[in-house]
Parts: structure tokens; sequence; C-alpha cells
């Protein structure tokens, strides 16, 4: 007997395979019909790399969406986001992505996004701040459910909201009580959702 013992023959040929892509990797389930990701978005983040924003599945995720520029309800959500990360203990923040998406993706490169990120001091291991492409904006918010509208000025009046997506990306819960008292109804629906 071999040194791999009775499947030591089976060894090389199993790896050969593999090397030939003939043993594919599972395959996740399709996306639920009512999923967010549904629509076909590329983000670019605070880091200028650029993903689709299905890679987010897998792990529940608090999304709103900003703009960089803004000085009055922006900042808000930034804090409402801090809010519920404050609200719960470290394995769980530690199972929840915060994402913040750009409705301003001609100014908010990353650099612009980067800066909100150090300047906020948010930890980017669980916080992506991303633009979209330009023409997939309209499309985000609206899975979202989130209403904007550019103003003469270049700034937005927009929906203020963070929304809470299920692992699959379904829309869970979402509140539009902004700031850094907590939504008692949201963060209840948050640990659930995190819950084993």
């Amino acid at each position: 007997m071999n040194r791999f013992g009775k499947f030591g023959s089976w060894l090389p040929l199993a790896l050969l395979l593999m090397a030939a892509g003939a043993v594919a990797a599972p395959k996740q389930a399709p996306l639920p019909r009512d999923s967010v990701y549904q629509l076909p978005a590329t983000l670019t983040d605070q880091a200028g790399k650029a993903w689709d924003w299905r890679s987010k599945r897998g792990t529940p995720q608090v999304v709103a969406m900003f703009y960089t520029s803004c000085q009055y309800i922006c900042p808000l959500i930034v804090d409402s986001g801090k809010a519920v990360e404050h609200a719960l203990p470290p394995q769980e923040r530690a199972k929840l992505g915060i994402l913040l998406i750009s409705m301003d993706p001609a100014r908010d490169n990353p650099a612009a996004l980067m800066s909100v990120a150090r300047k906020r001091k948010l930890d980017t291991a669980r916080w992506s701040l991303a633009s979209p492409a330009p023409g997939n904006v309209r499309g985000v918010a609206g899975v979202l459910g989130v209403r904007y509208r550019q103003l003469a000025d270049g700034e937005f009046n927009h929906t203020s909201a963070l929304v809470l997506l299920d692992r699959d990306g379904r829309v869970v819960a979402r509140t539009e009580q902004i700031g850094s008292q907590v939504d008692p109804e949201f963060i209840a629906e948050v640990r659930r959702l995190l819950a084993p």
C-alpha cells in the first residue's frame, strides 16, 4: 500500500480533473424573485475597486443612499448606520455589512468616498461606500425604495432611509428614523436576521 492509503491511486486523477475544471464548485441557489440583486449593478468603492453588488449576497446588509457633498441629512444617515452598529454586540456586528450607495456618481469618486470613510472613522472591513455607474443610479434607488431629485445647485432632495437586506438581498425592514437614536423596531429586525 502506498503512503496515500487505499485512495492514493485516485488522488492524481482527482487533482487532474479539478485542474481541468471537470469538478465544479457548488453553485448557489438562484436568487429569489424579490431580491434587489436581480438588478445588475456594478459599484466602485472607496478603494477604487469595482464589484457586482451581488457579491454582498450571503451577508445581511444595511443599505442607504447618500452623497458625499451633502451637509445636512447624509451625515445623519451615517450616524444611523453607526447607531445600528453600536446597538449590536461584537459577535452580531461582525455578521452585518453596511453599504452606502451614492446617488451622485459624477462627483463621488473613490477619493471622495474614502474621505468620508476616514473622516467618520468607518471600519471598511464592514462598511462599503460605493458609486454605481450613472445609468444605474435610478434602478438601484428604485429597488431600494429611495426617491431622489437633483436640484439646480447640484444638491439632491432624497428619501433618507436605512434598508435591511437579508442574505439573499430581500428587503426585510426599513426605517426613516435617522440620526444617533436607533429605531428599536429596526434593530429588533436586524438582531432577528442575525440570530443563528
